[in-house]
């Protein structure tokens, strides 16, 4: 796959850059470059790897899955300047 002129331009309009029409051809060959790399890194061989998380093989750190700190709504909401029925009142906004 190569990227084109009007391709380039798009891109730019698309992610909100502002580029000069002599910097057109330099960042075509820059896309270019890299969706070239990509195409390279398609032709690798990955059948019977696993998935790493570090180049070291290591077990991810995990918690157990309980409720630690809670029943503290009725302090929380004595912080907000208005509440009611123990929920936070914010002005309207919206019509």
């Amino acid at each position: 796959m190569s990227v084109d002129e009007a391709t380039v331009r798009r891109i730019a309009h698309l992610s909100r850059i502002a580029i000069e029409d002599a910097d057109v051809p330099r960042m075509q060959g820059e896309l270019n470059a890299i969706l070239a790399f990509v195409e390279q890194l398609n032709e690798v061989d990955v059948a019977g790897v696993e998935p790493m998380t570090a180049v070291t093989p290591m077990r991810m750190k995990q918690r157990e899955d309980v409720v630690t700190d809670g029943g503290k709504a009725a302090v929380i909401v004595g912080n907000a300047p208005a509440s009611e029925d123990g929920f936070f009142l914010v002005p309207k906004v919206v019509e």
